[in-house]
């Protein structure tokens, strides 16, 4: 069963650097591609409820893969959860190649862990692996796996330039960024840990703009193969401190004002409190405050939430010289900006121009934009970036998809003040929730951000979903990518798509899982009619090793799934070999 195409391009490497405005910027209207996908709403005629998905019918979870395909997947999936090859992985890969030579060991990974998780070379010879995939009903995003290889050593020095500013590099400036948001040594090399799909080290503006052009080409080829690319970008760590204190400073105030422990979206400050809490604190004058809150910027409500607190972050409203904030511990006033060079300033200018080069493709070939998301230090600057792209280009429809990681204690708010923002400016809300990948590196040096348990995270990933679900419900222009292994998860979006009456035909409800992982989920998904996607990567063997080991690494972190996947892999063989069809071919 084929799927009318839709395009996607995944974003997480591209740009160094995050704006700090947040108010509505010059919308453009998205072109309309000779494919591009309409916005669709609920039918005005009756359709059929929502399809049942039966994830436990191996024969039809399978029917896509021959038995050899079946025995590969059994056989790696056992290796990637013994923890103590997933220890010496990278040592027994480097002893194979070194006995086997170059020709026989691309064999052996095309076999064995490349011929799993990776589709090909280069995108003519994944051309049969989508073709299939399609036919049974599941899309392809396709991801350039190629990273850099790059010596821990190399990757922290990399890494350390690129996150400090030139006056922090050369000792003329002193960092008064929060630890968390400072470059820290420890985490210099970000492959460390990290569980997601690849690791992109900008080093330049060159390389930036490098990156740029393998995506456009990515855009470019998803018109033939009915697919997508991969992105990426690196914003610096200022902006993100920056983002994170001025909305701390919002909640200081809400507590003060005896408001604390509500969510995000429904606290609300006094404005007449809150100017005298500014004055008090010697950031501006009665007089120079006058301006910031007024009836036609905040409405005549007499109180202020959180969206119209960060509205005031704009170069627009002069409000530079007032951006300081009392650091809680010493009791004094800091400046929030730091100061930066015209270099800065310019890669700052080149970032957002790379966005727009990028979204202006996408939107005139018909493909989305997904933007990943990065560690706590970086994500505040990564979410600014994203959300002044959708500002431009969701008018129509959700062309650009923020991602939220709900591991994060605070996501939910997160979620809901961006909804609320899409609601009131008019523009389209698209994202894509996940559970998290940097863990490890989360967890180390600065206050734990993630949820204590899995359950927990579990938790807030469906109360988020939810949420998001429920705007669907009432908003036909909003749309969700689902991207997640767990059958619990995929479960619960079912029923309460059936409940709200999201239906398939509506395109709003999208599924995502990683090529090589649970197409017991994938495909019973997409023979049922539902929108599901495989992130497809590809690239030499050689240069997506580090790709492979993120793979291992990915499948030891979500052991559950991965065993009732096993159990269901072997079922099928058995079936296959008693019932004589053990040589199928797909049809």
């Amino acid at each position: 069963m084929g799927l009318r195409r839709t395009s996607w391009v995944q974003l997480y490497a591209l740009c160094r650097r995050a704006p700090l405005s947040t108010a509505p910027a010059a919308r453009e209207q998205p072109a309309a591609g000779p494919e591009a996908e309409p916005v669709c709403g609920p039918a005005e005629t009756a359709r059929p409820p929502v399809p049942a998905v039966d994830f436990g019918n191996t024969q039809e979870a399978y029917r896509s893969r021959r038995s050899w395909e079946l025995a590969r997947s059994l056989l790696v999936l056992s290796l990637c959860a013994s923890p103590a090859l997933l220890a010496r992985h990278e040592q027994l890969l480097h002893l194979a190649r070194k006995l086997l030579g170059q020709r026989l060991f691309n064999t052996l990974m095309k076999m064995t862990f490349y011929g799993q998780f990776v589709a090909g070379e280069d995108q003519e010879s994944i051309r049969p692996l989508i073709q299939r995939n399609k036919a049974f009903g599941v899309g392809s995003i396709l991801d350039y796996g190629v990273e850099e290889d790059l010596t821990p050593e190399e990757a922290e020095r990399t890494e350390m330039e690129s996150c400090s500013s030139a006056l922090e590099r050369d000792g003329r400036g002193v960092s008064k960024r929060e630890k968390q948001f400072q470059a820290h040594r420890a985490f210099g090399d970000l492959r460390d840990g990290v569980t997601r799909a690849r690791t992109y080290f900008c080093a330049s503006e060159a390389k930036c703009d490098s990156h740029m052009e393998t995506f456009l080409r990515c855009i470019e080829a998803s018109d033939g193969l009915g697919g997508l690319g991969s992105q990426g970008w690196h914003p610096q760590l200022q902006f993100s401190d920056v983002l994170t204190k001025w909305r701390r400073f919002f909640h200081h105030v809400a507590a003060e004002q005896g408001k604390a422990g509500l969510a995000a979206v429904d606290t609300k400050l006094e404005v007449a409190a809150l100017q005298e809490s500014v004055v008090k604190m010697g950031i501006a004058s009665r007089a120079e405050i006058e301006d910031w809150f007024t009836a036609e910027t905040l409405g005549e409500s007499g109180t202020l939430d959180l969206l119209d607190w960060c509205s005031l972050i704009d170069s627009r409203t002069e409000l530079s010289r007032h951006l300081v904030v009392p650091n809680m511990q010493t009791g004094r006033l800091e400046p929030l900006l730091s100061q930066f060079t015209e270099e800065e300033e310019r890669q700052m200018t080149r970032m957002l121009q790379r966005m727009g080069v990028l979204a202006k493709k996408a939107s005139q070939a018909g493909v989305r934009l997904m933007v990943d998301a990065e560690q706590t230090y970086f994500q505040p600057a990564i979410s600014r970036l994203t959300l002044e792209t959708q500002r431009r280009f969701n008018v129509e429809r959700p062309l650009v998809f923020n991602t939220f990681q709900c591991y994060l204690r605070d996501a939910y708010d997160n979620v809901t003040l961006d909804v609320e923002l899409a609601r009131r400016e008019g523009w389209c809300f698209g994202a894509k929730l996940v559970r998290g990948a940097y863990m490890a590196q989360e967890r180390v040096g600065y206050e734990d951000p993630i949820n204590p348990t899995y359950e927990a995270t579990s938790a807030v990933y469906h109360r988020c979903l939810d949420y998001v679900l429920e705007e669907l419900k009432h908003n036909a222009r909003a749309a969700v990518m689902v991207a997640s292994h767990n059958e619990g998860t995929v479960r619960f979006t079912l029923r309460r798509m059936e409940e709200l009456g999201l239906h398939p035909a509506d395109r709003q409800v999208y599924f995502g899982q990683l090529l090589g992982m649970c197409d017991q989920i994938s495909f019973p998904l997409g023979q049922a009619g539902f929108p599901v996607y495989k992130y497809v990567p590809y690239g030499p063997v050689m240069e997506v090793l580090p790709y492979l080991s993120r793979r291992a690494l990915e499948n030891s972190g979500v052991m559950k799934g991965a065993q009732r996947e096993r159990q269901l892999l072997w079922q099928e063989l058995k079936r296959r070999l008693c019932t004589g069809s053990l040589f199928h071919q797909p049809a």
